[in-house]
């Protein structure tokens, strides 16, 4: 029996929230070890490894508006099993991987999976809730997600113990279960009715994403506060053992304390921000992240010994206040700005903008670790003032039903009739 989209019952929540959770632990296995894994399998150059990641990347990039396209034929349902598998069957290849080409198809593999997840899932969430359902399936989401990548971490850095290669291979199949386990889970969810693509309207598709101003607003505003997201994990280590002179053991304590208060504190503070206007709260959010980047700026003038591991910890703090202040209503207002006939290619163009800027990040934060001590934080904390103020524009062109939450009219989508085209 086909479910509706307006309350989904127990067990579609239990298992999407279950999928949630366990492809995320196989990130948080992957991702800290993906250079390490992949020189332990293969025995490439760390050179040649990252060229291959960053082409896979940049080929998965091309690859996303094919994703959309997909999405709104087939359902974000059977797109994000399909992106499930296709990592599973990645990461069974990649110890048979013994030829730079047999590298690139299966970093290829692994990032279009990686990178189609997103959306996918997005629109799955988005066909089989609606309303105040569909936040608190989103709230869960990045929760479990948080928990998932921080118990995925642990479990890598007990396979790192494993000597030789065994340890590797033994992780490569760890992963290929754990993301088949999460698009079998993802399978038992009943189809919902009206939840596959082809509906009538899709004829104009990405030309219509592309003459969605509004919706390009507050994609170029993620792009940009995206930056502030991707400091934690590349730069920051890096800066608070180099310049602030701290042991490397507080990079993963920092990061361990972000992982902990989003996943315990991200559905009550969802609740919270999503109450106003979503622009302002994800504005909002976008400005306590600017300050939390102007503190490390400072830091290494201002604070040393036991100041500055208290100092690290605050602004850790202040910073992840900042994420969960973000997060929800950015990710609310992505979605609720997709007209459901084109969700997919919405949410792909969506991804795009976390896609492009996890790819240029690593060239960009690099060069401005470089340049010294205070460039980098000023530089993003000018970006994500920027991202602000580019979504308090975009409330001013935005539908009242994106921005507050309320319910949209159902006679007449408002940016269904902004963007048709002219007959």
């Amino acid at each position: 029996m086909h479910s509706t989209s307006a309350e989904p019952d127990v067990r579609t929540r239990r298992r999407l929230i279950a999928a949630s959770l366990v492809s995320s632990i196989g990130d948080g296995i992957y991702v800290p070890l993906t250079m390490l894994f992949i020189y332990s399998l293969t025995g490439l150059s760390l050179t040649s490894i990252g060229a291959g990641l960053t082409i896979a990347g940049l080929c998965a990039l091309a690859f996303m508006p094919v994703a959309g396209i997909l999405i709104d034929r087939f359902s974000g349902r059977r797109v994000l099993i399909g992106v499930l598998a296709l990592r599973a069957a990645g990461f069974t290849a990649y110890p048979f991987a013994d030829s730079y080409p047999a590298f690139l198809m299966v970093a290829l593999v692994v990032a279009v999976g990686m990178w189609a997840s997103s959306p996918s899932l997005h629109a799955l969430i988005g066909e089989i809730a609606e309303g105040a359902e569909r936040e608190r399936l989103l709230a869960w989401d990045r929760s479990l997600r948080n928990a998932g990548m921080g118990f995925g971490s642990l479990a890598a850095a007990g396979m790192l113990a494993w000597n030789g290669s065994a340890g590797y291979v033994g992780a490569a199949m760890v992963l290929a279960a754990v993301f088949a386990v999460a698009a079998v889970l993802v399978a038992r969810i009943p189809p919902v009715h009206g939840g596959a693509g082809g509906q009538e309207g899709t004829r104009d598709g990405y030309r219509q994403v592309l003459a969605d101003r509004p919706y390009l607003l507050i994609t170029a505003a993620n792009f940009l506060i995206a930056f502030g997201y991707t400091a934690q994990a590349i730069a920051l280590p890096i800066f608070l053992t180099r310049d602030v002179g701290l042991p490397d053991a507080l990079a993963g304590a920092v990061f361990a304390l972000n992982t902990t208060l989003v996943a315990a504190l991200g559905v009550p503070v969802a609740r919270l921000s999503l109450r106003g206007r979503r622009t302002r709260a994800a504005a909002f959010g976008a400005v306590i992240f600017a300050l939390s980047f102007a503190a490390f700026a400072a830091l290494p003038r201002l604070a040393g010994g036991t100041g500055a591991i208290v100092a690290v910890l605050a602004i850790a703090v202040l910073y992840t206040v900042g994420e969960l202040v973000h997060s929800a209503p950015s990710q609310s207002l992505s979605i609720r700005a997709a007209p459901d006939h084109l969700r997919g290619r919405y949410l792909s163009t969506y991804q795009l903008s976390w896609s492009l800027c996890r790819t240029i990040a690593p060239v960009l934060l690099g060069f401005l670790l470089d340049a010294g001590q205070w460039h980098l934080w000023t530089v993003l904390a000018l970006l994500v003032l920027v991202g602000a103020a580019i979504l308090l524009r975009a409330e001013r062109v935005l539908p009242p039903h994106v921005v507050s939450g309320t319910r949209k009219a159902t006679a007449t989508h408002p940016r269904k009739a902004m963007t048709r085209r002219p007959q």
